[in-house]
């Protein structure tokens, strides 16, 4: 059984062994010529505004977290929805049903979002 995932295991030994020794040997055979331009801080080319030591909104975040959960959304509903006839034909309402409850839980977290005021950008 082990001697299926042989290759496998191989694979993996070879990738660690090349991504350990290619930062190693970046760092062995790169140029080290530090000076105070290199070390500044970038932002898009023009001088830093402010300390980096800022804090950053929690909206932010918030904002951040409601687009990769209603980014998943689509990615669900979507083959769902493109393959609905098939599957409402092999397995029944229950698949209709199943997708119900999934929007129903997922408004109910955008509705509770609203009602914190998580949209509001003041």
């Amino acid at each position: 059984m082990i001697e299926q995932y042989i290759p496998v295991f191989i694979v993996i030994i070879v990738a660690v062994i090349f991504a350990v020794a290619t930062v190693v040997m970046s760092k062995l055979m790169g140029p080290q010529r530090p000076n105070s331009e290199k070390e500044s801080t970038y932002e898009s080319g023009l001088k830093p505004i402010g300390t980096t030591n800022e804090r950053v909104s929690i909206k932010y975040y918030l904002v951040a977290m409601l687009f990769i959960v209603f980014d998943l959304e689509v990615i669900f509903v979507y083959p769902w929805a493109v393959q609905f006839k098939k599957l409402y034909s092999q397995i029944g309402i229950s698949i209709f049903f199943s997708m119900l409850v999934f929007l129903v839980v997922l408004e109910l977290g955008f509705l509770y979002v609203y009602k914190k005021g998580g949209f509001k950008w003041d």
